[in-house]
């Protein structure tokens, strides 16, 4: 029986069967919100929450007859790209005898990560989040982030805010929840939801303070993607909001960055002036320990090594001997030996685990990429469309981030790609069928 929807009010679920299909949705939803929310708050949010929802999905899948909808021919790509990339990073770990060595220890496990997504991708197409977690789980994450980063930067003084983490990924991810934020922002508004105001208040200050989130982590490779990602979200949205009012929000936006990047407490043109700088010194003054140059040693050492071994590459920890072996060659500067990799995703993973390490990366970034691209051109509904942007979104910003950082060797890199699209992924399944069905039963946290 279906109860009347109140003005205003979550809408209470259109049925109540004896099957545990609703309280894991729930369940799944609550975890969902919780992840995107602690990803880069909470020291070990990006490992419990996935964590849990593992835990809850072998019990589920245990005690629940109802499997909910079947998987399709998009889920099993997801599904090859997933654990093609796991099995050649394990394969590399067996014949190398080393795993990987994280900031802190944290990135140990890292090629059982692509396994646990896979696993929770299934869960999650089977019993899907609601819409309501996705929101707040951003609101919540980008809000928190940026409450953190004005703390450490205007109140501790420090030079980078970075959460008691690599400012990098702290930035990058901070960054990429803001923009995401903004996304579901723009989605409420060019929906047939008009009774959001307060949902969609929280969306604009969370992408407020994604933005801001980066600016004070001083992360200069997310700047670089801004101006592709604003691209996409008018591209997406012009159609679907009226221009002047889609282009005033843009316009106060971009005022705002302006006038925030133009604070000389902010960093930002400091930050820029010094890594042109940087690169100046390097190809005209042969200095190469600047940030900027080390990044240029790494990556010169990386193109010679993969040339060596194109094939398979070196694999862990051989990488980093050979590396080393360079540097005491005198071939490239002493501190490269510091970092635990080249800062690059493609480049380190092309002398790691070479062409067939290259060709599963390539497979991670692309297979989800073409999938959302796929449906964001497909349809015109404001829900699936801008769950298809977020999904781009996503794997654009990742490959970005990752042509002067290695994301995926971060454990919150790595979790916050996989997770967040997974999540994305299985959110924007259940629109698609919910509005081939016109039966919105998965989504019964929706706001009305």
């Amino acid at each position: 029986m279906k109860k009347k929807r109140e003005r205003g009010a979550l809408v209470a679920p259109r049925s109540f069967s004896g099957t545990l299909g609703t309280p894991w949705i729930h369940a799944n939803t609550v975890l969902a919100a919780t992840f995107v929310a602690s990803l880069i708050v909470l020291p070990w949010g990006y490992a419990v929450a996935p964590l849990l929802a593992a835990g809850v999905a072998l019990v589920g899948g245990m005690v629940t007859r109802d499997r909910g909808v079947r998987l399709d021919v998009e889920d099993a790509l997801w599904l090859l790209a997933l654990l093609s990339y796991a099995v050649v990073w394990l394969a590399d770990v067996a014949r190398t005898g080393v795993w990987p060595d994280g900031r802190g220890g944290h990135g140990v496990l890292l090629p059982l990560w692509p396994v646990l997504a896979a696993g929770l991708l299934v869960w999650l197409r089977r019993h899907p989040p609601a819409l309501l977690g996705w929101w707040l789980g951003l609101i919540g994450g980008a809000l928190g982030a940026g409450a953190i980063a004005c703390y450490e930067r205007l109140w501790l003084g420090d030079s980078r805010a970075d959460n008691g983490m690599n400012a990098i990924p702290f930035g990058n991810l901070g960054l990429l929840l803001g923009v995401l934020a903004l996304v579901a922002m723009l989605g409420l508004m060019s929906g047939a939801l008009r009774r959001t105001a307060w949902l969609t208040g929280l969306l604009g200050l969370a992408a407020v303070a994604g933005l801001v989130t980066s600016m004070l982590s001083g992360t200069r490779g997310g700047w670089i993607a801004l101006p592709l990602l604003g691209w996409l979200i008018f591209r997406t949205f012009h159609v679907m909001l009226p221009g002047k009012r889609l282009l005033i929000m843009i316009g106060l936006l971009g005022a705002l960055m302006i006038g925030a990047v133009s604070l000389p407490q902010s960093g930002v043109l400091a930050r820029v002036m010094v890594g042109v700088e940087n690169l100046q010194r390097y190809f005209v003054d042969d200095v190469k320990g600047t940030p900027e140059g080390l990044r240029l040693e790494m990556w010169k050492a990386g193109v010679v090594l993969f040339a060596e071994k194109p094939l398979l590459g070196w694999g862990e920890g051989r990488l980093q001997a050979a590396r080393d072996e360079m540097v005491a060659e005198g071939k490239l500067h002493l501190e490269v030996s510091w970092y635990e990799q080249l800062h690059s995703e493609v480049i380190d993973t092309a002398a790691r685990r070479g062409l067939v390490g290259l060709l599963t990366l390539v497979g991670l970034y692309g297979i989800p990429l073409l999938l959302f691209t796929r449906h964001l051109r497909g349809t015109r509904s404001s829900r699936v469309r801008s769950l298809a942007l977020s999904g781009v979104i996503i794997c654009v910003s990742f490959i970005d981030f990752g042509l002067s950082q290695s994301m995926l060797r971060d454990a919150r890199g790595l979790a916050g790609y996989l997770g967040l699209n997974v999540i994305c992924w299985a959110l924007l399944k259940n629109q698609i069928a919910a509005r081939v069905s016109k039966y919105h039963s998965h989504d019964s946290w929706a706001v009305s």
